[in-house]
């Protein structure tokens, strides 16, 4: 069959990359795809808001599954429009993808289920806002305050705000709510309790019917070592991950996992493709952030590089509801690093067009694969590759151990460089801290039951 992706970053990459490997696929078009698609794939240039000239595509050229990687595509109904011409897609529908594009629904959905979460409220006026951050956090601006102020909608992964201080918080506020630095995304925003605690990622593949739960991740949001500096969309990530055991992997399936698939159904809106879950394992338990509603970026990347199974396999029973059908995914037991190579203003301004070099030489390191995200080919000379985004490549390796597949990784970012070029260096440290780590999960398939 032929494969259709629909998305740029390092994710459509990765799973271009992996769809290839399927003794199925004949041919993998990446829509609009980046330096890296081109090399490994067939990049078409479709509008991207043009649902009914992609599905036009997919008909004249045999495709027999459309992926879709980002968020955006998803929440303005992509797959209502594939389904409606009888296209086999992977993702949520619409209705669905509210889980990710909109906090407040999100919420709504965990109270339905009885998942934990943090505390919030809702506001669509942020002088309504602001009386009840000043009522709570009387005095000035420097007292203390541990709340997370978030935009609604969706904003790249960038809008959310992390506040220790009642100013940090009424200036998030501000610019959220009032000054609309995320557009139509902070027309409605939360302003939530900051969980403590140790984030990770557990993303699980279901049909809404059956639940395959995938190795647990951790992510790196935060730009600066340490956890430090602004949110991004991701800097790097390892899996396995040891803040989660595998009982904790059992005990989000059971309480978390089937619950929100079950509410999703009795709401009306049920889910198939990739329900991610990002976790905060506080002191008094695991408790969701959010959910994202397909493959993180760049936890897409380690994980696919274990993975042994056919991911198409995978990824059709979705679309057909068949789950079930298939035997659970297998997994290379050993770690898998991400480092996001990034521009430097990231996740600021940032200037692009600059030459990237040695991508070659990164690639040729021992179980590295370099997938690119915000790369163009030369206006000019497809032989020259440039920059065109924030987050540029994810370098990812294999190794027998975390500290061993880290290594690697940074050797091959120390094989490229263009001017400006920067990336943390601190991903998977924090398995390191760690005394043991566990071994890749093998999850069964657990059935969602009905009333």
């Amino acid at each position: 069959m032929n494969v259709l992706i629909i998305g740029s970053g390092g994710r459509e990459h990765a799973l271009a990359w992996k769809i290839l490997q399927s003794p199925r696929v004949d041919t993998v078009f990446v829509s609009p795809g980046n330096a890296g698609t081109y090399q490994d794939a067939v990049n078409v240039d479709l509008d991207q808001d043009d649902f009914a000239a992609m599905v036009r595509f997919a008909e004249k050229n045999a495709v027999g599954l459309t992926v879709v990687g980002p968020e955006a595509p998803l929440a303005a109904g992509i797959v209502d429009t594939f389904e409606a011409a009888g296209q086999k897609v992977f993702g949520p529908n619409k209705t669905a993808a509210r889980l990710e594009a909109s906090k407040v629904f999100c919420k709504q959905i965990l109270k339905m289920a009885g998942v934990p979460t943090a505390d919030y409220r809702a506001f669509t006026d942020p002088d309504l806002a602001i009386e009840m951050l000043e009522e709570r956090f009387a005095g000035d601006g420097e007292r203390p305050c541990h709340v997370v102020v978030k935009a609604d909608g969706l904003a790249a992964g960038k809008g959310v705000t992390v506040c220790h201080t009642k100013q940090d918080a009424l200036d998030a506020i501000e610019a959220i709510g009032r000054d609309r630095v995320f557009g139509e995304a902070g027309a409605e925003f939360i302003i939530e309790e900051r969980l403590e605690g140790e984030e990770a990622s557990i993303l699980a593949i279901t049909d809404g019917k059956t639940i395959v739960t995938l190795p647990a991740a951790q992510d790196h949001k935060p730009a600066g070592d340490g956890d430090t500096g602004p949110n991004t969309g991701g800097m790097g990530a390892y899996s396995p991950t040891p803040a989660v055991s595998d009982e904790d992997v059992r005990w989000v399936e059971e309480n978390v996992l089937v619950p929100t698939i079950h509410a999703l159904k009795k709401n009306g809106t049920p889910f198939k493709g990739v329900l991610y879950a990002g976790l905060m394992i506080t002191p008094t338990g695991i408790k969701v952030l959010e959910y994202n509603v397909r493959f993180g970026d760049p936890e897409c990347q380690p994980l696919l590089m274990r993975l042994q199974s056919d991911v198409v396999d995978i990824l059709e029973a979705v679309a057909d509801g068949e789950l079930d059908r298939i035997e659970p995914p297998q997994w290379d037991p050993r770690p898998a690093c991400c480092v996001v190579v990034a521009s430097q203003g990231y996740p600021g301004s940032y200037k692009a067009g600059y030459e990237i070099r040695g991508l070659e030489a990164a690639d040729s390191v021992e179980d590295v694969k370099v997938f690119h995200a915000g790369t163009s080919l030369g206006q000019f000379d497809k032989d020259r590759i440039v920059t065109s985004g924030g987050r540029v490549v994810g370098v990812t390796a294999l190794g027998n151990t975390v500290a061993e597949a880290k290594a690697s990784a940074y050797a091959a970012v120390e094989c490229i460089e263009w001017n400006g070029c920067w990336c943390r260096s601190d991903i998977s440290d924090k398995a390191l801290a760690k005394q043991t780590i566990k071994g890749g999960l093998h999850s069964p398939e657990l059935p969602i039951e009905d009333d």
